[in-house]
């Protein structure tokens, strides 16, 4: 799986955070000086599939680009949607979740759960690295 650096205010989220949880977070990345876990993306949109608190995170750190694995979200078969137990939802098709991201009317938290995430690639990514504005290759090793 291909991470990029992708400039932060393509992404859009399509689910509110948690304060709690982005303020749990932020605090790890803070310690660890890194990102360790991709945010998953929809290519032709920039819809948040997964890490939208790492997301919120980057905003208040004032960061200017993310570690992304880019998919063709409504094209992937391999990319299941479920949601969550508690999610008050019945069912949720890949289309809203892009209504959302793409409308701004944003789902409570911990409504989707995109399967793919399980298996995002393990990286670390120098916070010093994400100030920086993407330029030239954007690829991560």
């Amino acid at each position: 799986m291909k991470v990029e650096l992708v400039p932060i205010e393509v992404l859009r989220p399509h689910e509110q955070v948690m304060p709690d949880k982005v303020d749990q977070l932020e605090r790890m990345t803070l310690r660890w000086k890194a990102y360790t876990k991709p945010i998953l993306i929809d290519r032709k949109t920039g819809t948040i599939l997964d890490g939208h608190h790492r997301t919120e995170v980057a905003l208040r750190l004032e960061l200017k680009c993310l570690p992304c694995v880019l998919v063709d979200y409504l094209d992937d078969d391999g990319i299941i949607l479920a949601i969550w137990p508690k999610s008050g939802r019945e069912s949720l098709e890949k289309s809203e979740v892009i209504e959302a991201a793409l409308s701004g009317e944003l789902f409570p938290p911990k409504t989707s759960r995109h399967l793919l995430s399980d298996h995002l690639p393990p990286i670390s990514v120098p916070l010093s690295r994400l100030v920086e504005a993407v330029t030239g290759d954007t690829e991560v090793n």
